[in-house]
């Protein structure tokens, strides 16, 4: 993604890897649109905790991140005992597993090193081959996203006005995002369009984040309300839904996204407005059989209960809203059934979602 600061123009990814310091490189999405820097990570840990806190988020980018980490605690490890570097790639793996429970996307990242260092002999082999599998998965991640908008851009017709949730752009992957993709593909076709930008609160990503991205590449948009998209579809404001997803179940075609994803998906199908959700494949989960076994985060309710932004001193602060006596409950997804989905843009092709099985090969399941 291009991204223009200060009258200069220069590309960037989400997430890199400085391998002279052993560092992930992560732009630090919580002070956008405000400010635009990037931070290094020093160690697994820390790079567990920038997935925790939310300095990267979205499907693609934290499977990018968990896949560096992995190879950052590798290649952390000092010695040529094999059984003790096995016992510490383990502990890695763990704490990057656990800190984000709901997203598959950094398991399936994860279990692409360890597949790729189980090929080595030696521990400065694998740690080799643990980088060069994290950068791979980084490009298949940018590679994947520009499959999905090149088929999803069939979708789009000159004029469409388009609602999309919270973030799955550029910021969400390692390059270019899913649902932001066949936008992307339809400017670069000459296609006008319009894009309603959900706010998606309580973390606001679609006023933060989706609608920078889309200023940034001088794409027509509106930020809304979380609750105007229904009154907007009502007068036949709304053309299309295109959203992203941290976890679509395999075998079901269900689909866990940003909490209120479930709730555009009913409004769509209430005015027949086809519904979509892009995914790259590294966002499918062959195993689970059921969406309700999907663990869904519960994150901290002061999310809820109050909002960040810039003070008039130019400080990010934070500034509580809701009443001072009331706690609050803040499920980060939710679980969206197959049969309100239209399809799934996947970098292979566009499905229905009770097909993903069927096509499970085509999809990159090998068992």
């Amino acid at each position: 993604m291009n991204v223009t600061l200060r009258g200069r123009t220069e590309h960037f990814r989400t997430v890199a890897f400085d391998a002279r310091k052993n560092s992930v490189l992560l732009i630090e999405q919580r002070l956008l649109p405000h400010e635009f820097k990037i931070v290094g990570t020093k160690n697994f840990r820390e790079t567990a905790l920038a997935i925790t806190d939310m300095v990267v988020r979205g499907a693609g980018a934290i499977g990018a991140t968990a896949a560096y980490g992995l190879a950052q605690g590798a290649l952390a490890f000092r010695g040529n005992d094999l059984k003790k570097f096995s016992a510490h790639v383990e502990a890695v793996y763990k704490t990057l597993g656990t800190a984000r429970p709901t997203a598959v996307d950094p398991l399936n990242a994860m279990h692409q090193i360890l597949f790729a260092m189980a090929k080595g002999e030696s521990v400065a082999e694998k740690q080799s081959l643990a980088l060069a599998a994290a950068e791979e998965f980084a490009n298949e991640d940018a590679r994947h996203c520009e499959e999905i908008g090149q088929h999803g851009v069939k979708l789009i017709r000159d004029g469409m006005k388009i609602l999309t949730h919270c973030n799955a752009g550029w910021l969400a992957f390692v390059d270019t995002g899913t649902a932001t993709a066949p936008m992307y593909a339809a400017q670069a076709q000459a296609k006008e369009s319009h894009v309603f930008s959900d706010e998606t609160r309580p973390r606001s990503q679609g006023a933060t984040l989706t609608a920078w991205e889309l200023a940034q590449q001088k794409i027509s948009h509106q930020i809304i309300a979380d609750n105007a998209a229904g009154h907007l579809m009502q007068r036949g404001e709304i053309d299309l839904v295109i959203v992203g997803s941290d976890r679509t179940l395999g075998r079901t075609g269900e689909v866990t996204n940003k909490i209120g994803t479930y709730t555009k998906a009913i409004l769509a199908a209430r005015h027949k407005i086809p519904f979509y959700v892009a995914i790259p494949l590294s966002t499918i989960d062959w195993k689970l059989k059921r969406g309700f076994d999907i663990p869904i985060e519960e994150r901290h309710e002061h999310e809820v209960l109050g909002a960040w932004g810039i003070n008039s001193r130019g400080m990010r602060e934070y500034v509580r809203v809701a009443n001072p006596t009331s706690g609050a409950r803040n499920p980060g997804f939710d679980v969206t059934p197959a049969e309100l989905i239209t399809g799934i843009i996947t970098p292979v092709g566009i499905f229905k979602p009770k097909n993903l099985w069927k096509h499970r090969h085509k999809l990159g399941y090998t068992k």
